[in-house]
């Protein structure tokens, strides 16, 4: 606490200091929120004994704005950290504070920041509190503009890991170029919008190893290119890193690469995108002994739809930075009112479909007793499926009154690699068949009342499951939701469970209470492709929020 309250009259004095300067705009201005839940013991769901009964994360974010100059800190307290995130966040304390200046072509910032090149697949520097993920980069970053549609950056520090932060220093730099603007005279008239940018990121990290000669400075670097015309799009990226031995890929001395391609076209009421990637031994971490989401300094993320509905998302899928062949494809088309199948209100249907592979390979023995390679690539021929995803969703609107959502979804989910990283067939291959239906009536202009029913079949893993639940939403304030999912296909009729959970929130402008009192069942959480493990509870949960 001390150490906040050092922070918070360092960033006052700041606004004094500043606040000579006449006819100069200032604002402060964050946000706060505070998860807690009292953990009610139920061995009968396979629920955690929580010794200390009530576990919290908290986090209050201020920042003080005044022309060109900016600062702001974060206070993070957790006690301990809720169950389902990383034990290793323990305690309190300022892990997030910096100071940004930008004058004219210049931006400098100092302290914890984040940032991306390209798609992230050399660096991207980012946080999901959802997820407790936070991979901020403490040091120094300038941006400067020499010229129109040029913007050239450069960084280095040290990343957060916890409360601490990674023993390895990465340094990056990274260049982006507008056609278009830069050569204003031939081309700021053109239908044809084209980018180009490229970046390079290394690390380094002393070799500490007794047996391996790691290496201790690692670079990971490509290019990338953006084309745009009318309702036509199309991105490309490639990216290499020389050899980066980590415990993700089993100290492997393999070189890695990575592309990533995807083109879309849209016109009123009809779109359709294509995605294609290809990852090879692209693990790229400040700290080559870290597991999990800690240390990561670059990002790919998953060619798969991002689904909210829960039995859709129980078996998400994350990118295998160890290898992997992936593709995705969208078409969503929307009848117009009036029409056979528009009807009244109209009618917007959509069709996904991904897939991903491992890559085809060999594993072939250690060279020496300081360099190991582990594998080698054969071809590009896709080998051992890891996941699919189909997908139709339409969205109608009925009356006035009642609109719907209806989703079916067919899965194929390899347990074994996806959650374990593990080739040998412990697990069978899930295949799910899944059917969404979301109704809402809405009988007020602030009021409304939601169905949602869902049904997940498969006989593999814990078998199939049926969820049921009811939103009611009275007014703009509050809103109130039953849910229940009941495991009724399990092959132990004895762990056929029935997950209640009750809702209640009150919402007023910025500010959000939320209540929930029930059984939370084991699964695997994802955001963006970065997923955590979530235990089974049994308790009342509270959140607060608020910003200003």
């Amino acid at each position: 606490m001390k150490k906040f309250l050092y922070y918070v009259g360092v960033l006052f004095y700041s606004t004094s200091m500043f606040s000579q300067v006449k006819d100069i705009v200032e604002s402060i201005h964050g946000n706060f929120q505070i998860d807690a839940q009292y953990y009610s013991k139920d061995t009968s769901i396979g629920a955690p004994i929580v010794p200390q009964k009530v576990l919290s994360n908290g986090f209050g974010n201020l920042n003080y704005i005044r022309g060109n100059f900016s600062a702001g800190l974060r206070y993070e307290s957790y006690n301990p950290v809720m169950q389902g995130f990383d034990p290793r966040y323990q305690g309190s304390g300022v892990p997030y504070r910096y100071v940004r200046y930008k004058k004219g072509k210049l931006d400098v910032t100092a302290g914890n920041f984040y940032d991306q090149f390209g798609s992230g697949m050399i660096l991207r520097v980012y946080e999901e509190r959802g997820l407790l993920y936070d991979n901020t980069i403490d040091g120094f970053r300038a941006i400067y503009t020499p010229l129109r549609g040029v913007t050239v950056k450069g960084l280095i520090g040290h990343q957060r890991t916890f409360f601490t932060v990674s023993p390895g220093i990465v340094r990056a730099g990274d260049i982006d170029i507008n056609l278009n603007e830069l050569i204003d005279s031939a081309l700021a008239n053109k239908k044809t919008k084209v980018t180009i940018g490229g970046s390079f990121v290394s690390k380094y990290q002393a070799n500490l190893s007794p047996t391996l000669n790691e290496p201790e400075n690692v670079g990971c670097g490509g290019g990338r290119i953006t084309v745009n015309r009318g309702g036509f799009s199309i991105y490309g990226e490639y990216a290499y890193k020389i050899n980066d031995p980590s415990y993700i890929n089993k100290y492997s001395f393999k070189n890695g690469q990575g592309a990533y391609l995807t083109t879309s076209y849209a016109k009123s009421g009809f779109s359709i995108m294509l995605a294609g990637k290809y990852v090879d031994n692209m693990s790229f971490r400040s700290d080559r002994d870290q597991t999990l989401n800690a240390a990561m300094i670059n990002y790919m993320p998953a060619l798969t739809k991002y689904h909210t509905y829960l039995m859709a998302a129980y078996y998400p899928y994350a990118t295998q930075p160890n290898g992997e062949m992936a593709a995705q494809g969208e078409i969503q088309y929307k009848f117009k009112k009036g029409t056979p199948l528009g009807g009244a209100y109209g009618m917007e249907i959509a069709g996904n479909a991904s897939m991903a592979y491992g890559i085809d390979s060999v594993n072939i023995a250690p060279q020496n007793d300081t360099r190991q390679y582990h594998y080698v690539v054969r071809s590009f021929n896709p080998g051992q499926k890891y996941f699919h995803d189909f997908n139709i969703e339409i969205n109608k609107k009925f009356t006035k009154k009642v609109k719907g959502t209806f989703l079916y979804s067919n899965q194929f989910y390899n347990k074994n690699i996806v959650q374990f990283n593990n080739s040998v067939s412990e697990y069978p291959n899930i295949k799910t068949n899944i059917l969404v239906a979301d109704i809402t009536y809405k009988y007020k202009p602030t009021s409304s009342i939601r169905f949602e029913g869902q049904t997940m079949q498969t006989k593999q893993d814990k078998g199939s499951w049926v969820v049921g639940m009811v939103e009611w939403t009275p007014s703009s304030n509050f809103f109130a939701a039953i849910l229940d999912q009941y495991n009724y296909g399990n092959s132990d009729p004895s762990k056929r469970y029935h997950y209640y959970l009750a809702t209640v929130g009150f919402i007023r402008d910025a500010m959000r209470i939320t209540l929930s009192y029930g059984k939370q069942r084991a699964g695997i959480f994802c955001v963006g492709g970065v997923c955590r493990t979530v235990p089974a509870s049994d308790g009342l949960s509270m959140t607060i929020s608020t910003s200003f």
